[in-house]
């Protein structure tokens, strides 16, 4: 048995951003495993330029998260922002304004299972007391979008993360796990935060497990 971290994300809105550039910035139908780490990162009071704790948590902790099935599916927006300094293609800085896209995610809910990696240099008592006293305000995904419920829900005891969040109400929902077996659906994210190259990601994969009604399904990344 292992010790599992469970922690509920909504709000009104969510943003969980995908591999972009300046001026579309969509939203995942799933957090993302670095804003996962930011998340957490927060509670624990890591500042962005901090790279030794951030390479930390990143070798400590593993996830598993369920799209929790609700009475209304989750719904895109988009809204417009001005920027200026914008990078180009070729990562030069345009010096001119330009519009940028950004969507997010509303009406949506997660469960999230929080396990330690083996050697975890933060342990997971560390995380479940930030998660109940973090030091900087969590969000979900940007600053826009807050919680509408405190993040902690539970510590469970599982044999593995899919038998943790089948502990946890609701019990329907697609799963997106980091461990799977290779005969399952999996997406490929570019996610994985490269700690010394900021806002740079590497790749990785994530196992698709099926419902509580028996259906096996990958979404589309829009």
């Amino acid at each position: 048995m292992q010790s599992f971290l469970m922690l509920k994300l909504a709000g009104m809105m969510q943003a969980w951003g995908s591999h972009t550039y300046e001026v579309y910035r969509p939203s995942l139908n799933f957090p993302s495993r670095s804003g996962l780490l930011g998340l957490l990162g927060a509670c624990l009071g890591l500042r962005r330029d901090d790279e030794a704790g951030q390479l930390a948590l990143a070798q400590s902790i593993r996830f598993s998260v369920r799209a929790d099935e609700r009475t209304f599916s989750p719904v895109k927006l988009a809204d417009f922002h001005t920027v200026l300094d914008a990078r180009k293609v070729g990562g030069k800085i345009s010096h001119y304004p330009v519009v940028s896209r950004r969507e997010y995610l509303c009406d949506a809910s997660f469960t999230v299972a929080v396990k330690a990696a083996a050697a975890a240099p933060i342990p997971l008592a560390a995380l479940i007391q930030a998660v109940q006293q973090p030091v900087f305000t969590p969000y979900l995904g940007r600053r826009s979008c807050p919680l509408q419920r405190p993040l902690f829900e539970a510590v469970v005891e599982a044999a593995d993360s899919l038998a943790a969040l089948s502990l946890v109400e609701p019990l329907g929902g697609v799963i997106y796990s980091e461990e799977g077996e290779a005969e399952l659906p999996q997406l490929r994210l570019r996610d994985e935060p490269i700690i010394v190259r900021p806002r740079q990601f590497a790749s990785r994969r994530a196992y698709i497990h099926s419902s509580s009604r028996g259906e096996s399904h990958v979404p589309e990344q829009d």
